[in-house]
């Protein structure tokens, strides 16, 4: 009789195995790891001037406004700049050319951040004075940008209200500037629009693809729709 041959052992299966070196991870575990759970944002850029007629000697104060899944990973979160004057070369634009710098993580865009603006300055008596109030989102897409905020200032309620803030120095203003990139309780706050704050923005991303989120321009997604001059001039 031919005795059939045992089955091979655990041992004898997994003998031409090759093992793992030391702190080497399987594949399922290196592919999971090389997943990004989250994306980055990283912007830089400057607060350049802002114009602000019958008004000089001015200077301005940033922060940022962002949702609860944000985190701030490096960078300055608000910053103060320094007072600038008209001069005779532009003599209706006041030059800052205050840097910002600051680089976020997110798991989603919901609550996309802000950068508020507010500009003083002194007023007939030597008080410092709210001069405007600004908000605007940082752009979506990675490349440099310009914004122009329009400034607004809160008003009075009554003509005896702003002749005594007006007397006293004490001009109407928000407690927390960052109220103004939110909207709850802006429909009873009575404003007056008040010059203008241009910014240029440098915005980089990483890993929203991979996450799923597109944010690159329409017209990279469709490079035969731009035309031909303005191509060559872009690229």
């Amino acid at each position: 009789k031919r005795v059939p041959a045992a089955a091979p052992s655990v041992s004898m299966a997994t003998a031409g195995a090759r093992p793992l070196a030391t702190g080497q991870a399987a594949p399922g575990a290196m592919a999971a790891a090389g997943s990004p759970s989250v994306f980055l944002l990283a912007v830089n850029g400057q607060i350049e001037s802002g114009q602000f007629p019958g008004f000089d000697d001015l200077y301005c104060k940033f922060c940022f406004v962002y949702g609860q899944d944000w985190v701030p990973t490096a960078g300055l979160e608000e910053g103060i700049s320094q007072i600038t004057s008209k001069s005779d070369v532009a003599p209706t634009t006041l030059v800052w050319n205050f840097p910002i710098d600051i680089t976020f993580k997110s798991t989603n865009p919901s609550g996309w951040p802000q950068i508020v603006v507010s500009v003083y300055g002194p007023d007939f008596f030597g008080n410092d004075v709210v001069r405007g109030y600004g908000a605007v989102h940082v752009p979506f897409t990675p490349g440099r940008h310009t914004r122009t905020i329009a400034m607004f200032v809160p008003e009075s309620t009554s003509r005896l209200q702003k002749f005594t803030s007006w007397f006293t120095g004490r001009r109407p203003e928000f407690t927390d500037p960052k109220v103004v990139a939110q909207g709850e309780g802006r429909e009873v706050t009575r404003v007056r629009s008040q010059g203008f704050v241009t910014i240029s923005f440098n915005v980089v991303t990483k890993d929203m693809k991979k996450l799923g989120y597109d944010v690159s321009p329409s017209d990279m997604q469709n490079p035969s729709l731009v035309p031909v001059a303005e191509g060559i001039h872009r690229y």
